[in-house]
């Protein structure tokens, strides 16, 4: 059985753990003590150089500390492996990797878009953007993607991000302002109304460090939502200046 690495064993390295250990044997390694996480799970523990060595590597490390684990990882990874992201930009990690790995190594860039909250109920129907980088093992990724269920889309990094800058930059930078102010789950409610609800919930347990890396490391992401609060803004005054001229009225 191939040897599968998972280097960053938060919310999403667990995730990807149970879904894996059935197909590979999966050795984990974090900063921090996650034995008892790993054993639950019923998988290996090992140190940075044990998961750097398997057929398979995977970074789930925040993309904040995703360039130095890279530089890291370099000296470490055998000729022939199959190096993979999870992060939710893609340019500048596919950057990263190609300019610091050693040609031996394939590379493929992923996003997962879901997460332990919105797969709780499994994987089947999920989205898995795959983006090639180096080699040709991006169909492979893709290929087991789909055996697990997942609905897979093969497209490069530089669109990935000029999309997420809508879906993912957009759609968070609201959740989490509407989140930051508490919005009741009012009893009278209309479906709209429900479904922020819902947005609430799905993002309200993200970390800040995934937030930020959404709004900054993206470099389509700042115009999007620099429109959207422009726009916001325009709306909030016309409105206040309508309901100005009907009181004078």
């Amino acid at each position: 059985m191939k040897r599968f690495g998972i280097i960053g064993f938060g919310r999403f390295g667990q995730l990807a753990a149970r879904h894996l250990r059935d197909h590979f044997s999966v050795v984990v390694t974090d900063t921090a003590d996650v034995g008892e996480a790993a054993a639950a799970i019923g998988v290996k523990t090992g140190s940075l150089a044990d998961a750097a060595d398997c057929d398979v590597v995977m970074l789930a490390v925040p993309v904040q500390a995703m360039a130095a684990t890279i530089a890291a990882i370099a000296p470490l990874v055998r000729p022939g492996a199959l190096v993979l992201d999870v992060a939710s930009v893609k340019m500048l990690p596919a950057r990263w990797m190609l300019e610091a790995l050693p040609e031996s190594v394939d590379i493929v860039a992923t996003h997962p878009l879901f997460g332990p909250q919105s797969a709780r109920g499994g994987l089947e129907g999920q989205p898995l953007v795959v983006c090639a980088v180096r080699g040709e093992r991006h169909h492979k990724v893709a290929e087991f993607g789909r055996s697990l269920g997942l609905s897979v889309s093969i497209t490069t990094a530089e669109e990935h991000d000029r999309e997420m800058a809508y879906v993912q930059a957009l759609t968070h930078l609201i959740g989490r302002a509407l989140v930051n102010i508490r919005i009741p789950d009012e009893e009278l409610k209309t479906n709209s109304y429900q479904h922020l609800l819902e947005l609430c919930g799905l993002i309200r347990d993200d970390s800040k460090e995934l937030f930020f890396a959404i709004q900054n490391l993206n470099p389509y992401a700042e115009e999007i939502t620099r429109q959207f609060i422009a726009e916001a803004n325009g709306l909030l005054a016309e409105s206040l200046k309508a309901g100005n001229r009907s009181a004078a009225d």
